[in-house]
């Protein structure tokens, strides 16, 4: 099979994973946290700058593949990306379940700091495939903010 189908099946299913099951006491919770105004403006594009990112992440992970099929490397950095992702797509699941601001808060600046890692590791490899990295180094930490801000409306929330 075609890497770069292999790379958006896994991209998409794992993405996909964190929006599909939430209790319903998980989504009441977060029906009543209070937001700030500027979140509230910005919420409706949320799913389409996501959409935005991993699609970019996923045609980045391409190149860096495409640059040397199936060494190590190559393989070690498919690893980091699927890390990546995954800490990023872990921030809904366990910031609803936990229903805790502050856990939401250190997933995502853990997850945008190893996508920075993951960008400085793959420049060399590609200039294009970290330049691809930068919607999700750019909204990162603006996630990871909008949640720390919200601890501030809902301080029992931590």
């Amino acid at each position: 099979m075609n890497a770069g189908i292999v790379i958006a099946i896994v991209t998409f299913t794992i993405s996909l994973g964190s929006f599909l099951i939430h209790p319903k006491e998980d989504i009441r919770w977060v029906k009543r946290l209070n937001l700030p105004r500027w979140l509230a403006i910005v919420e409706p594009a949320i799913p389409i700058i996501w959409t935005v990112i991993f699609t970019c992440g996923a045609f980045s992970a391409w190149l860096v593949w495409k640059a040397d099929p199936g060494s190590l490397k190559a393989w070690l950095l498919m690893g980091f990306y699927l890390l990546v992702e995954v800490v990023t797509v872990a921030y809904i699941p366990l910031t609803l379940r936990l229903q805790s601001l502050a856990i939401g808060t250190v997933i995502g600046g853990f997850g945008a700091v190893l996508g920075y890692v993951l960008a400085i590791a793959v420049f060399p490899i590609s200039p294009l495939a970290a330049v691809l990295l930068l919607p999700y180094l750019l909204w990162s930490p603006i996630g990871t903010y909008a949640t720390r801000e919200l601890i501030d409306f809902n301080p029992e929330a931590i």
